[in-house]
């Protein structure tokens, strides 16, 4: 009767870690599948790729295609490999990290451009058009987001032996960056990267309104740089949710003691996994050239659409 029981909950927790596994990596491919078609298109036309706007939009869709990537790959993880080799692991902890930094800090970047277009159009030629200058800013993006995965290592390095790198662990940030130090570091640097880039985009918000009622020509181009910088407030809220997982997390799981792993697997879809599929549709769609292309795009793929505008 024991035996059959232990069998039992194997079963289970097997059939649960399968399903689990198969919802996320079908997300995940869903995701990248969608996004990759934005950097095809981005790629196919050199409006794009010499745009600076556009280098900044595809390179917020290729860094949330790798935070997807190495997210999925972590859980996936978690059930199938959980004697990971210590340097191997701290490494996809600092490129997930990284990446996770960077989309708010791309947002940033992407709202002081169109504020410099606006609201300092005769200096947007010198600053905002040059390609190179795209490129170290990405760079500098690149430079500022992995800061917090390298002052989690240092903290390592200081407070465990060396030896611990010759040692294996279940990868993930909870099982490694537990010590007191980690969890301080990990406020302080939370609050420090949202309030600069929070402080970022209301500033150029409530530049660009101001900017906008002062227009008397171009109106419609300052209320539509309005609209993107309050989009790319929506898409860091979105972004922001991955923030608050041990809020809800602490919220739910007390009212729920049954269901407790099951509510955990729905807050990490809802905040880290959907938001990754939402930010690019929302700004991407959004755009008359991209929106174009994707529909010439879809038009030349699908043969019976093909049949369907050759009978129209």
């Amino acid at each position: 009767m024991n035996s059959s029981v232990q069998l039992y909950n194997l079963q289970e927790r097997y059939a649960d870690a399968f399903a689990k596994t198969f919802t996320i990596v079908f997300l995940a491919v869903i995701i990248i599948s969608i996004n990759g078609v934005f950097v095809y298109i981005f790629f196919r036309s050199s409006i794009f790729y010499n745009d600076p706007r556009y280098i900044l939009y595809i390179h917020l869709v290729i860094n949330d295609m790798l935070m997807v990537c190495l997210s999925v790959t972590l859980f996936v993880m978690s059930f199938a490999w959980q004697n990971v080799p210590f340097p191997f692991c701290v490494t996809l902890l600092i490129v997930a990290a990284t990446a996770h930094k960077n989309t708010p800090l791309t947002l940033a970047g992407m709202a002081v451009e169109r504020y410099i277009a606006i609201c300092k159009p005769l200096h947007h030629h010198q600053i905002c058009t040059c390609v190179r200058r795209t490129n170290i800013l990405i760079s500098l993006i690149w430079g500022v987001g992995v800061i917090p995965g390298l002052n989690d290592l240092i903290v390592i390095v200081i407070v465990r032996p060396l030896s611990v790198f010759k040692t294996v662990a279940l990868c993930s940030s909870a099982t490694l960056y537990n010590t007191p130090y980690h969890a301080e570091l990990s406020k302080f640097t939370l609050g420090l990267y949202t309030s600069v880039v929070w402080v970022i985009l209301v500033f150029t918000y409530c530049q660009v309104l101001i900017a906008a009622r002062r227009a008397s020509a171009d109106k419609s181009s300052a209320k539509k740089a309005q609209s993107t910088i309050l989009l790319h407030g929506a898409q860091l809220l979105l972004c922001m949710l991955s923030y608050i997982t041990p809020v809800l997390d602490k919220i739910f799981l007390p009212l729920v003691t049954d269901q407790q792993k099951k509510i955990s697997f729905f807050n990490y879809l809802l905040t880290n996994i959907v938001p990754r599929l939402l930010t690019p549709l929302i700004y991407g769609v959004r755009d008359k050239h991209f929106y174009n292309h994707m529909k010439g795009f879809y038009l030349c793929k699908l043969p019976f659409v093909k049949v369907e505008s050759s009978k129209q």
